[in-house]
């Protein structure tokens, strides 16, 4: 049966019998497609119970019912799963992840934040945020799971207290050589902000962790979310 080029949908047939079969598949593929947005892109099996219009994208090393479909749209629609092969600069958002992906062509690609310039060759200078939740752990200093990318020139970083910090009566903002650089004596209590500025933006050589420091005594507890405000930089192309 002949089909639609991009989303693959089937076409009536002249004189074809019982045509609300093909019309309802293509409704059910519009509809798994159309505003694209997936619970998780991190599993290799499908869920034990599935949601009715559930979807997700399946991720690098499928098994059972997803077998041979890594990377593919995977649709729970009436009691069992559909497959959608993706083209280049679809686009998804990621439930689970909370942020929108893209298909390369070849991965399912996170999308920068933020905003840029970039000329005729592919050069470009970009304006982005990397956000990160951290809970705090025992000790004098944590450092982020999350780390500022490789080559990022860092305007500053800001953040929140999500959950009142333990243990300390203040704390610092930096990185491993600076502890203090995005602030100093920041309050504990739930709700308190910092605004960290750089002052002379700064490159770094290699992906960095932030580093939150104790001040006053040995943390116990909190959580915080953090902001790096930074631009990248691309090269030229062909």
């Amino acid at each position: 049966m002949s089909e639609t080029l991009h989303l693959k949908l089937p076409y009536l047939e002249a004189a074809q019998a019982q045509k609300h079969v093909t019309v309802n598949e293509g409704l059910r593929a519009l509809d798994a497609l159309v505003q694209l947005s997936v619970r998780s892109r991190a599993l290799n099996t499908p869920p034990s119970t599935p949601v009715e219009g559930d979807r997700y994208i399946v991720a690098g090393s499928p098994s059972g019912a997803w077998s041979s479909a890594a990377g593919q749209i995977a649709a729970f629609a009436d009691g069992v799963w559909s497959f959608f092969a993706p083209q280049t600069g679809w686009r998804a958002f990621d439930e689970g992840a909370d942020e929108f992906v893209y298909w390369s062509g070849t991965v399912w690609a996170r999308e920068p934040s933020g905003a840029g310039v970039v000329s005729a060759h592919g050069a470009a200078t970009m304006l982005s945020i990397l956000e990160g939740d951290h809970t705090i752990v025992a000790g004098s200093y944590n450092d982020t799971s999350f780390a500022i990318p490789d080559r990022a020139i860092v305007v500053g970083v800001t953040g929140r207290v999500l959950a009142g910090i333990t243990g300390a009566t203040a704390w610092n903002l930096g990185v491993a050589a600076d502890g203090a650089r995005y602030g100093n004596g920041i309050a504990v209590a739930a709700g308190s902000t910092v605004i960290g500025p750089s002052g002379t933006p700064v490159t770094y050589w290699g992906a960095t962790p932030l580093r939150i420091s104790s001040v006053g005594g040995s943390f116990t507890g909190g959580a915080v979310r953090l902001a790096v405000h930074y631009m990248a930089l691309t090269g030229v192309g062909a």
